[in-house]
């Protein structure tokens, strides 16, 4: 598979798209205007305790406070770490034991904590941060007040787990916590120990700057995100790392030449006039990810719904009939889309509660070896995923880690028109309206005031004018008042005046 990292750079934003085989798997967009993101380290200050949620918020300078559950607050006990997938740098590691005192015994309004963003701001929510902070390397994750060591579940090899063990063990810190990273695989012993002094002196100076600060303030900011992408998405089976301003590139090819100096010469600068997105295809790719229905190659299609609560996808057979029989029709569908289903949700960045509508098929057989596709294809995703077994109506329950804004929230906005709704009431329904309106406004204004006058929408008046004519004449004669229709040009379907005068 050729792998491609493009980088798109404007004074504005900064976009970085993760091509597989010319297609689009990933996409991350970060804006000047925008004042956190995950990984952030923070000096917070306690603004409330509430017992009732078992949570704290933290003012750490951002426009809305931080929000800090009582399981995210550290106990003054080490962190016992696990092997876990350590490449997403803001993974929630999951605690062997935690202090379960409630927060009211943990903290209290003013006081001072050390926080890390875990998620970022999303709509109306402020973001979630956690006193476990964990700091990234290129190879490795420190965190300062874990205490065992851990190694990604994506290095298979037991022989080369047990060996990054020995380095680990031998080179880590008297205190903290160490995950080896998946770049780590076959790394020589120099490189992985100098990773680990980088990321203790970065701690030292975290807790230098903590020391002399008045919160809030921002302690550490994660790297930006060129630098951040090429962290966490270089490997050797990228083939290609494409950036279009100067500036970038050299900051590109000196990041990679001192920690992967091997893959330095796969940076190159991008020459042309015409936009990088253009020329790999990716702008038009990214317009086609906000859209609702994604089409399968067999025929059938996905559609995606995201809502508040959960995301729901749909899947239909569309123009795909089979071959031979219903159930292997069905089969193929569901197949297909579930692979199709786990390239949306990285590149949409869809997390939260998930739930699949799989065609109904008959054969429990069939429905393993659909939910085995499943928990393959989601090998290839980074974000943590938990799964449910189909149910008997086809339906599979899951959730993914999210840590940042999905695309469509971060590319698009609630329709003004329809207040976010995806529809707008009916011209006849309107119309209706509008003749209630009439006969209230009517009742509660003095006869003297002979004449109702209406402005709305040109398609509602022409309804009113063409199809509501005898329901209009025989309220006037009923009401004893003229009534005037007026075309309010810049009105949107809903939206109406009725005014006596």
């Amino acid at each position: 598979m050729r792998k491609q990292i493009i980088i798109n750079s404007t004074p504005s934003e900064v976009r970085v798209a993760l091509l597989e085989n010319g297609i689009l798997a990933e996409v991350h967009i970060e804006r000047a205007s925008e004042e956190a993101a995950a990984g952030n380290i923070y000096k917070g200050k306690v603004l409330r305790v509430l017992p009732g949620m078992q949570a704290a918020f933290v003012d750490i300078g951002l426009e809305k406070a931080a929000f800090l559950h009582a399981s995210d607050v550290m106990s003054g006990e080490p962190t016992a770490v696990g092997d876990e997938a350590a490449d997403d740098p803001a993974y929630d590691k999951e605690r062997s034991f935690r202090n379960h005192a409630p927060i009211e015994e943990k903290l209290r309004r003013g006081d001072e904590v050390t926080v890390q963003i875990a998620k970022e701001p999303m709509g109306t929510k402020g973001a979630r941060i956690t006193m476990h902070v964990s700091l990234p390397g290129k190879y490795l994750v420190y965190m300062p007040f874990g205490d065992l060591v851990g190694v990604s579940k994506r290095i298979g090899d037991d022989r080369e787990r047990r060996r990054l063990r020995e380095i680990i063990s031998s080179a880590k810190p008297s205190s903290g916590g160490i995950i080896a990273r998946t770049a780590c695989q076959n790394l020589p012993k120099s490189d992985i120990v100098s990773d680990i002094r980088n990321l203790e002196e970065t701690w030292r100076n975290i807790q230098a700057k903590a020391g002399r600060t008045t919160p809030p303030a921002l302690l550490h900011a994660d790297l930006d995100l060129v630098l951040r992408s090429v962290r966490d998405m270089l490997s050797p089976d990228v083939d290609q790392i494409v950036v279009d301003t100067e500036a970038d590139f050299r900051r590109t090819r000196d990041y990679v030449a001192a920690f992967m100096p091997s893959l330095a010469e796969r940076a190159e600068r991008f020459p042309e006039a015409e936009p990088i997105f253009d020329r790999f295809g990716v702008e038009e790719q990214i317009s086609r990810a906000i859209e609702a229905k994604v089409w399968l190659k067999s025929g059938g299609y996905l559609v995606i719904d995201q809502g508040e609560a959960l995301t729901m996808i749909d899947v239909n057979t569309g123009r795909y009939v089979g071959k031979k029989s219903q159930e292997e029709t069905v089969l193929k569908t569901n197949l297909e889309a579930v692979e199709e289903i786990v390239c949306q949700l990285r590149l949409r960045n869809i997390g939260g509660i998930i739930i699949l509508d799989l065609i109904d098929m008959e054969d429990s057989g069939n429905r393993k070896l659909v939910s085995d596709t499943l928990e393959a294809a989601l090998m290839k995703d980074k974000a943590r995923t938990s799964i449910l077994r189909i149910s008997e109506l086809g339906l599979i329950q899951m959730t993914r880690k999210r840590t940042r804004e999905n695309l469509e929230r971060l590319l698009s906005a609630p329709c003004p028109y329809c207040d976010g709704r995806g529809r707008v009431k009916s011209v006849p329904t309107v119309a209706a309206e509008i003749l209630r309106a009439i006969q209230r406004e009517a009742a509660r204004t003095p006869a003297a005031r002979n004449r109702v006058t209406v402005r709305a929408n040109r398609d509602v008046i022409s309804y009113l004018f063409n199809d509501e004519e005898d329901n209009i004449r025989s309220l006037q004669e009923r009401l004893g008042r003229g009534v005037v229709l007026k075309i309010a040009e810049t009105y949107h379907q809903e939206q109406f005046d009725v005014v006596a005068a």
